[in-house]
């Protein structure tokens, strides 16, 4: 059996988009695997499988499964993608349901793409965070030095470390540590944020099941949430990403988060199933 896709990609984070049959179970993590290999299959960072059927609570469903077979909650340019593949089906604003909840989606103009990411959520139990208290920073000890951060849920897992620049940040040093500390059971996204001014920072992310990618909408989204709660950052904030620039709104505390950024759609295929 032949299934189409379409390659897409956000700042470079790049997805495999699929319309799943109904009648066949999910693909195989080892599946999932060979269709992400960059030189044998597809290759993303992450595969997106739209639901055949309409949720009660929306216009469409999604899976999401990361390069390493595993599935994930949510992705911030994954929404944004599904929406501008979605819009000449459902209108240029829909609602998007993943295993995290409902997304709002606002097809802006051909490339530019909101997402409503919800509530950011600062409860360790909420990531989850194996800690005593929530705090506003948290430190523990990883490879050997101690390393502040902030936490917070954009419906999937995050850490947020400040650091001096992003260009000498020790990404792959401590991205893989905090992924496997005990203290993340079900392991986590890892940010480095680089502040420039209230309304601008720099980042990179080295995500679970990917390892760094070019952008991270959650990982953007979480970098916000934590420096506004720090008191660092404005209502609106530029993210510089390796891949480009997104935008990102947050009132502050109970209020949701918007995201805006460009979407690319850059190739039709068929996969042997």
């Amino acid at each position: 059996m032949k299934l189409a896709f379409t390659k897409m990609n956000g700042l470079g984070n790049d997805f495999m988009v699929v319309e799943w049959p109904v009648d066949r179970p999910p693909p195989t993590p080892e599946l999932v695997r060979r269709w992400a290999d960059r030189r044998l299959g597809v290759g993303f960072d992450q595969l997106l499988l739209i639901g055949d059927a309409r949720p009660a609570d929306g216009d469409a469903s999604y899976q999401i499964f990361n390069a390493d077979g595993g599935e994930v909650e949510q992705c911030g340019n994954g929404a944004r993608c599904l929406a501008r593949f979605l819009a000449p089906r459902f209108g240029s604003e829909l609602t998007l349901v993943s295993p995290a909840g409902a997304v709002a989606a606002r097809v802006v103009s051909s490339e530019q793409v909101s997402v409503d990411l919800g509530v950011p959520d600062f409860r360790p139990a909420a990531l989850p965070f194996l800690t005593p208290e929530q705090r506003d920073r948290y430190r523990l000890e990883i490879a050997g030095r101690a390393v502040e951060f902030g936490a917070v849920s954009m419906g999937n897992p995050h850490v947020v470390i400040p650091v001096d620049s992003v260009e000498t940040a020790p990404v792959g040093i401590l991205g893989p540590e905090f992924q496997r500390h005990p203290s993340f059971p079900q392991s986590v996204n890892v940010g480095f944020l680089q502040r420039e001014n209230e309304r601008s920072i720099r980042l990179r992310v080295y995500e679970r099941g990917a390892g760094e990618t070019l952008a991270c909408g959650t990982g953007a989204a979480a970098a916000v949430a934590v420096g506004r709660s720090w008191g660092q950052l404005g209502a609106d904030v530029a993210v510089s990403l390796p891949g480009g620039v997104l935008m990102v709104s947050w009132p502050g505390p109970g209020a949701p988060l918007w995201q805006t950024g460009p979407t690319t759609a850059v190739y039709e295929g068929y996969i042997e199933l």
